[in-house]
């Protein structure tokens, strides 16, 4: 059996619950099972949704140690459980796909796990726009942030090996430093494919749409309205984080607009109060002030 996995906080169930009835829809008949853990839920909670609490979580002694170590902290701990969870759940199931829970399908996904077939990992990259000659500022974040999105992963069992690895690189840091060299969880995924040789890097460009390959991966809009990237990929699923939405709600990607309507739709049947203005905010002020050095800067060296 194959498994769609991902972590959440009790306050963000209701993405969780969209996510799952998307994939549900699509693979209607398909030997496929869905999983989240839920790290601030205790037992007690009564859900629908297949989860697993903390206390369950936290029996795996590494997950324990990442609760300890980042206690302050909840989405350094829903980072560094990807690892672990994707380990675990191998261990029942023959491939897992973890998601984050900001993300929808729109499009019958069936073929990742075909792609774990021959391959034991696959990884997307994020596509940020890489042009030496302009907007440098994107071409220096593939090697600041990562050259993967970690809001997908997929795995086989010949590579759990690879995700105890992973564990333990975030249970060594898992922080933001240009210093170190590290971005939280995420920076860690460009050893992958140097590490272990057998993963496949996605071409398939409607997979892990989002704002920040607005550039990179051009949608085209179709005589019936639907979407394609590169007038080629059908778009299979849109990673609707606060910067995704931000650049759809700014006319920055407003071909995606549709498909945002139809996720706060989503997130509405589990939710009726939710607002659009929930899902984004405007830059903030730190946001703003390091893109405006990074400008200065590159200013002086010329």
């Amino acid at each position: 059996m194959n498994c769609f996995a991902t972590i959440s906080t009790v306050s963000h169930l209701h993405k969780v619950e969209a996510l799952f009835q998307s994939l549900g829809e699509l693979c209607d008949g398909q030997n496929i099972s869905f999983c989240c853990w839920c790290i601030d839920m205790d037992e007690s909670k009564q859900t629908t949704l297949p989860i697993v609490g903390q206390d369950e979580i936290r029996k795996n002694e590494t997950a324990n140690q990442v609760f300890q170590k980042y206690s302050k902290n909840l989405d350094r701990i829903r980072w560094s459980l990807k690892p672990i969870m994707i380990s675990q759940l191998l261990n029942n199931h023959d491939k897992v796909i973890y998601l984050d829970n900001d993300t929808i399908f729109f499009n019958d996904p069936s073929f990742l796990f075909d792609e774990l077939v021959e391959h034991n990992i696959l990884l997307t990259p994020h596509h940020y726009p890489h042009n030496p000659k302009k907007n440098q500022n994107w071409l220096e974040a593939n090697f600041k942030v990562g050259l993967y999105n970690a809001g997908f992963i997929g795995v086989n069992r010949s590579a759990k090996h690879i995700m105890e690895w992973w564990a333990d690189c975030c249970l060594y840091r898992c922080e933001k430093s240009l210093i170190r060299g590290l971005f939280d969880d995420q920076k860690y995924l460009d050893l992958i494919p140097v590490i272990h040789p057998n993963t496949k890097i996605l071409e398939h460009k409607g997979c892990n749409v989002a704002g920040w390959n607005v550039d990179v991966c051009k949608r085209v809009k179709q005589e019936d309205g639907s979407v394609l990237i590169d007038n080629k990929w059908l778009l299979v699923f849109v990673h609707f984080n606060g910067f995704s939405v931000r650049s759809i709600i700014q006319d920055k990607d407003p071909l995606l607009k549709p498909y945002l309507d139809k996720y706060v739709r989503a997130l509405q049947v589990f939710r009726p109060e939710l607002e659009l203005d929930e899902l984004w905010h405007e830059n903030t002020l730190w946001d703003r002030i390091k893109l405006s050095a990074w400008r200065l800067l590159d200013r002086f060296k010329k």
